[in-house]
């Protein structure tokens, strides 16, 4: 075992700050990774203020962060797919059972036994429970790190271990999007990348927005069309015409209205965790047999696809960067949509705490 330095919240309401946490050692399947850069997600936020404590309690002290982009210090004995050097990412899993059905099939972000990257149990024992990417470094067992392509900006792969997989994954899945008609719901840090990716596999990209101002990023990001979606009389006139939508929201809002512009066979996926259930119309899905779904991340080997995928095509987040000590001054200007698109923290600055 080993010190780390990281930053860690010790409360809901406490600030982070700047601590020493343990590491294992790096046992014969385990990648010792120096991280470089680690992006916010809205989740870390969630988690460090318990705010999803009826489903998934905080322990704190809590170190978080799932989106870690760094280089590889150390490979353990039995370790063969990375070696010392190489550039790597490390996502919103560390850890499953590998036995389930679920595991079987490569979509271990479904197992029942899954790691989280942070505030999971820890079954190491190496600490009460896992901690994740705000610190200088892991150690991770091979199976779950992933390679990143060296011709990319590093600040802007962190985010892909987790916004990029989580719109990428729904969209592959539903097939060749090449000539389709693809809406995106949102354009935060969900949404932007969900604009990237569906420009990239040749769709006929429509964002929806009720901001105005954001018509001109929207197409500066890939859009072909933006649509205020309060302007009942633009949402009409595209009823019945998208054969894919993304709906990034993770407020309340009217599904309905969004069912309603899918056309025969048409699918929409909820990638966005609303607080409040949404009331859906049944007679909104049998007309033109709709479908309506959800999805949460993706499997190793389709996270690794995602970022091959990436790297050919040059795809990364829009990030602004800062330094560790910015943190809480990042999550509240998160809570205000300050931030184009995601931040993504450069682990660099620990090195002055």
């Amino acid at each position: 075992m080993y010190k780390a330095k990281a930053y860690s919240a010790a409360s809901a309401t406490a600030p982070l700050a700047s601590t020493t946490i343990p590491r294992r050692e790096t046992t014969e399947h385990d990648v010792q990774i120096e991280i470089l850069f680690c992006g916010i997600c809205h989740s870390d936020l969630h988690s460090v203020r318990d705010e999803w404590h009826s489903i998934m309690p905080t322990v704190y002290p809590i170190v978080p962060g799932h989106e870690i982009v760094g280089r590889v210090t150390r490979v353990g004995s039995a370790v063969t797919k990375f070696k010392t050097g190489d550039l790597v990412g490390v996502g919103c899993l560390v850890d499953s059972d590998h036995t389930c059905p679920n595991c079987k099939d490569g979509l271990e972000q479904l197992c029942p036994n899954q790691t989280l990257t942070f505030n999971s149990p820890d079954k190491h024992n190496t600490a009460p429970v896992t901690y994740g990417g705000y610190s200088e470094s892991i150690v991770v067992d091979e199976h779950f790190v992933l390679r990143v392509p060296t011709n990319l900006d590093l600040a802007g792969v962190a985010p892909l271990l987790c916004a990029g997989i989580t719109t990428y994954s729904p969209m592959r899945r539903w097939g060749n999007l090449t000539g389709k008609k693809v809406g995106v719901v949102g354009l935060g840090g969900l949404g932007h990348m969900g604009v990237k990716f569906a420009r990239a596999f040749g769709a006929q990209v429509v964002v929806f927005t009720t901001s105005p101002g954001k018509k001109e990023d929207a197409h500066r990001l890939g859009a072909d069309e933006v649509i205020i979606s309060s302007n009942a009389d633009e949402m009409r006139s595209h009823a019945g015409t998208f054969d894919f939508i993304l709906d990034t929201i993770a407020a309340d809002h009217d599904i309905n209205a969004y069912i309603n512009l899918l056309g025969r066979d048409g699918k929409i996926t909820l990638v966005g965790a609303p607080e409040k259930p949404l009331a859906v119309s049944a007679f909104s899905l049998l007309v033109g047999r709709r479908s309506l779904s959800g999805s949460i991340i993706g499997g190793i080997a389709e996270t690794q696809e995602m970022l091959d995928y990436c790297g050919k095509h040059n795809i990364t987040a829009d990030v602004e960067i800062i330094p560790i000590q910015k943190v809480d001054e990042a999550y509240e200007r998160l809570l205000k949509s300050d931030v184009k698109y995601r931040f993504s923290i450069d682990m660099a600055s620990l090195k002055s705490e």
